[in-house]
């Protein structure tokens, strides 16, 4: 009985973790921390590629 509620506790963790919606939420979670991280960063390689990128957008003033 335990071993039974266990492989359905199982398919139902799998199904809800491989489900379009929880997908989508990673995705844009992504995607948003990886343009948090390119816009406000302070390492200077990736702040002199992207200067022209954060005045153009308007979102960030870096200096």
């Amino acid at each position: 009985m335990a071993a039974q509620s266990s492989i359905s506790l199982q398919q139902k963790a799998k199904s809800l973790t491989l489900s379009t919606p929880v997908q989508a939420t990673l995705y844009v979670s992504l995607c948003a921390l990886t343009l948090w991280t390119v816009y406000f960063t302070t390492y200077p390689a990736i702040h002199n590629a992207t200067h022209s990128l954060r005045h153009h957008t308007l979102s960030v003033s870096c200096h």
